[in-house]
């Protein structure tokens, strides 16, 4: 069983934050079982990480290293990622109806594909993301486009297939932490 490490915590809040305020989420039992098998949690009041972590005077976290990975500690109150969930799922409801039924099948089959390494798994996430990013035209920024699609593509791939949330949930959510993470964090300080 994974633990929970205070770098991604952000990260799994707000896409099971936004999983669970679409309207059109066929696997809320599925997703509510995340949270019980302690995948993701919601700590009382704002968000604590790790104790030990200090964040630095500049607003740079200080480079402290748990378990490999960096560790931060923002102050991120829960109702500001649900009203940002919210937010998001709304804007991902417009690209819904853009993502062909095609390349949500194709990601689904790649996490079915028991062979694929988790690395291997992401790197198909981020290019049907950045694909989806170049072939959907919006006016919003490439960031916030590229994270609402990560979580679009999790909704429709979990709505298709339930048994697979948990690893796709687990793959997006290393997706948004290596690839959007300092997006995230301006946009939850704004």
């Amino acid at each position: 069983m994974e633990q929970i490490n205070g770098s991604v915590q952000m990260e799994r809040v707000l896409l099971y934050t936004f999983l669970e305020v679409s309207p059109d989420c066929k696997f809320r039992e599925q997703l509510h079982s995340l949270q019980s098998q302690g995948i993701v949690s919601f700590p009382k009041g704002s968000y604590g990480y790790d104790d030990e972590v200090e964040l630095q005077t500049d607003g740079n976290r200080s480079g402290h290293l748990q378990n490999g990975e960096l560790v931060f500690d923002p102050e991120v109150n829960e109702e500001v990622i649900r009203i940002i969930a919210a937010q998001l799922a709304e804007i991902g409801d417009q690209f819904d109806k853009e993502i062909k039924a095609r390349v949500v099948n194709d990601l689904a089959q790649h996490f079915l594909n028991e062979n694929l390494s988790g690395e291997e798994i992401t790197q198909r996430m981020s290019e049907a993301v950045e694909g989806l990013a170049r072939a959907i035209p919006s006016d919003m920024e490439q960031e916030k486009a590229m994270l609402v699609l990560a979580m679009v593509l999790t909704k429709k791939i979990a709505n298709t297939m339930p048994s697979l949330l948990q690893r796709v949930f687990s793959t997006t959510v290393n997706y948004i932490s290596q690839q959007l993470h300092n997006y995230i964090v301006r946009m939850l300080r704004e």
